[in-house]
């Protein structure tokens, strides 16, 4: 898949906290099949496909804004984008990249980047979507300003209703091994904003 990277500075489409909530969540509708290569990539790296940790959304502050942006622009800016095929020889293959990868690895090292800087792993769910007929994984981030989606198509932080995609399923918050279909939006109520963890 082609990569476009925004040469403008980070965006970050929502309104600031203590404003209306201009953010949507995904509502879920029951359990949904995983994608093939997330078991065996499980099995190799269980501590990335876990969501514990009890939270249900971070408050989104400027700290926090800012870390999302530096994250999804740094791992947009370290990995260089190549299929699957061409890196491992397989069709579809799960991988915490160093070098190279993938939607879904740069889906990947952002938890991980996020999870070392403390973010709870209940609030990073992998989620996996079509663009123009294709599959394509992004990391949904669960905050008090609606789900946020950090894309290796972009270094624009949006919200995940004002994407171009169709979006098919994620991980569970209460369980990562397990995943959920997605069965639309609903907006962020103002007054269930939680603490982080």
């Amino acid at each position: 898949m082609k990569r476009f990277i925004a040469p403008t500075a980070f965006l970050l489409l929502i309104l600031a906290p203590g404003g209306a909530s201009a953010g949507t969540i995904m509502k879920t509708a029951g359990r949904a099949f995983a994608p093939p290569a997330f078991k065996p990539f499980c099995a190799r790296q269980p501590g990335l496909c876990e969501t514990g940790g009890g939270t249900a959304m971070v408050v989104l502050n400027e700290a926090r804004s800012t870390e999302l942006k530096q994250v999804n622009g740094a791992v947009n800016a370290r990995i260089e984008e190549r299929s699957d095929i061409s890196t491992s020889g397989r069709d579809d293959d799960w991988r915490l990249p160093t070098h190279y990868g993938d939607c879904e690895d740069f889906a990947i090292l952002k938890k991980h980047e996020l999870l070392r800087r403390g973010w709870p792993a209940s609030a990073l769910l992998l989620t996996v979507a079509r663009y123009r007929g294709q599959g394509h994984t992004v990391l949904t981030v669960r905050t008090s300003e609606g789900d946020l989606v950090l894309d290796n198509l972009t270094n624009s932080i949006r919200d995940w209703s004002r994407t171009p995609y169709n979006y098919f399923a994620r991980q569970s918050q209460s369980d990562g091994r397990t995943w959920e279909l997605i069965a639309g939006p609903e907006r962020v109520a103002q007054g269930r904003r939680r603490p982080d963890a």
